[in-house]
């Protein structure tokens, strides 16, 4: 049986996800999750940011954001998986894809989003606050932002596989 995984730690060969029926759903379970996970954790915090939930203080909230890292990595490593193991075209066939190429796209802008909140000062502006206390202009801003980038991942992720319909909407 192990004779099928070949040597599964080389580079690029991942040939033993397609060989086992279980191996694509799983990863994509495991994907499903960890967006579940970074979305749950991080909206909910983005959310407050907007004034959802006064009630609670963004300090508390902020201590999700390991939760939202961990869905984040589970997604990046499942997401290599699937690049690398398409049994259709290979990983030629999603760097060309271009709902991928935005949903890489979003996905770069969202982090580049999340550097701006921590290393400008406001995500300690922000644990300053108590309950009920409104979160200043730029850190809605940054809120509004990463709620439009990280729904945009899913959308362009869910059109991936409907490429060419959206090249056809876009009339491209």
């Amino acid at each position: 049986m192990w004779e099928r995984f070949g040597n599964f730690l080389e580079p690029y060969n991942l040939i033993w996800v397609n060989d086992f029926d279980w191996a694509w759903p799983v990863c994509e379970m495991i994907h499903f999750i960890g967006m579940a996970l970074l979305i749950g954790s991080i909206g909910l915090l983005d959310l407050r940011i907007l004034g959802v939930a006064k009630g609670l203080p963004i300090a508390k909230l902020e201590k999700l954001v390991p939760v939202g890292i961990a869905g984040f990595v589970a997604n990046a490593v499942t997401g290599i998986i699937f690049v690398l193991a398409n049994p259709s075209g290979g990983p030629v066939a999603y760097v060309t894809n271009f709902a991928f190429q935005i949903k890489m796209t979003l996905i770069l802008l969202a982090g580049i989003n999340a550097l701006v909140f921590y290393f400008t000062g406001i995500s300690r502006q922000m644990a300053t606050l108590g309950p009920n206390d409104s979160a200043p202009a730029n850190a809605k801003l940054i809120a509004i932002a990463s709620l439009v980038l990280w729904f945009g991942v899913i959308i362009f992720g869910r059109l991936i596989m409907y490429n060419d319909t959206l090249l056809w909407f876009l009339g491209m």
